[in-house]
């Protein structure tokens, strides 16, 4: 079996998180002229984290302040094979594109969710593009507890807010009533630029021009092969239910309960140390789901979240 090659891969973020940095191959390396996340090799007894310190420093002329883990991915090159370790960089020290990068031949900004303006870019970071396009706040609907009319109301504020994210859950609503509650949240969702998922119910989210479907850790358990949505995702309770989520090729997942909710106050959930160790090595963006509200989202990626999904918080 070959080596594999550890590589530190640097998501850098503007504040408000819509755009991110490529950076070219330089002229005489393998691959030169492609366009990559900047980083490198992870040296021998070298973290992650400070390597990836050292390369912006090396690549960029940067000082990193603030970054946390993100997504792991494995791909195999004719040269070697690397393990590509993404962490988010949300914070430095220096600017980027004022002064020319001092390892890269360029530099560009690029919009998270649109197509690249750059090309070719490295193979393997083709889902890494798609997992930038994912919100990081998820909606979870109630419409059974609250009534569909208040959900709409309260969707309609949240969207108008920011949110891009929603899962239509309610499947203990007849059918037909089910149905309509999806209908009016998609096209809601979709007058706003929203995307919309629906859970277990593939006829539903076809139904309704739905961007995905969600699972639940049964049908996700069940699953053989991935159904056939641009988007979908999974609900998890473990981190061998993530890694069969990421087997399966799917776009995210959520884990949970993190913290206690109402509906299960006495289970102190997993805490964040546990969601951590849960989602390291994670190949695809993981929500935190469980307790969460708008305020947590930072503190949720600096354990290594995608972002957080809320049922009651937005």
């Amino acid at each position: 079996m070959s080596t594999i090659v550890e590589v530190a891969a640097a998501v850098m973020l503007r504040a408000d998180g819509r755009e991110f940095v490529l950076a070219q191959r330089p002229e005489g390396k393998v691959y030169a002229g492609y366009w990559e996340f900047p980083g490198g090799k992870v040296e021998p007894g070298e973290t992650v984290r400070a390597a990836l310190i050292r390369e912006l420093q090396e690549e960029l002329g940067i000082t990193v302040t603030a970054c946390s883990p993100w997504l792991t991915r494995q791909f195999t090159y004719p040269h070697a094979t690397v393990r590509l370790n993404f962490w988010r960089v949300t914070a430095w020290e220096g600017e980027i594109g004022i002064t020319a990068p001092l390892e890269h031949s360029a530099v560009a900004w690029q919009q998270c969710g649109a197509a690249a303006s750059v090309a070719p870019i490295l193979p393997a970071n083709d889902p890494i593009l798609k997992a930038l396009a994912m919100p990081t706040a998820m909606a979870i609907t109630m419409a059974e507890a609250e009534g569909a009319e208040r959900q709409l109301e309260r969707l309609e504020q949240a969207l108008e807010a920011g949110l891009r994210l929603i899962q239509v859950r309610d499947k203990g609503c007849p059918p037909a009533q089910r149905l309509r509650f999806a209908e009016a949240v998609v096209r809601l969702a979709h007058d706003h630029g929203a995307l919309v998922v629906i859970n277990d119910d593939e006829e539903i989210a076809r139904q309704v021009g739905a961007d995905g479907l969600h699972l639940s850790a049964g049908r996700l358990a069940s699953c053989t092969s991935r159904p056939e949505f641009t988007w979908l995702g999974a609900s998890c309770h473990s981190a061998a239910e993530i890694a069969r989520a990421g087997e399966l090729g799917l776009d995210y997942a959520l884990l949970g309960a993190v913290l206690p909710t109402p509906t299960h106050p006495e289970s102190d959930g997993l805490g964040w140390v546990e969601f951590e160790r849960q989602v390291q090595g994670n190949t695809l963006p993981v929500f935190a789901l469980g307790g969460m509200k708008l305020e947590m989202l930072a503190a949720a990626q600096r354990h290594g979240a995608h972002g957080i999904a809320l049922m009651r918080g937005w």
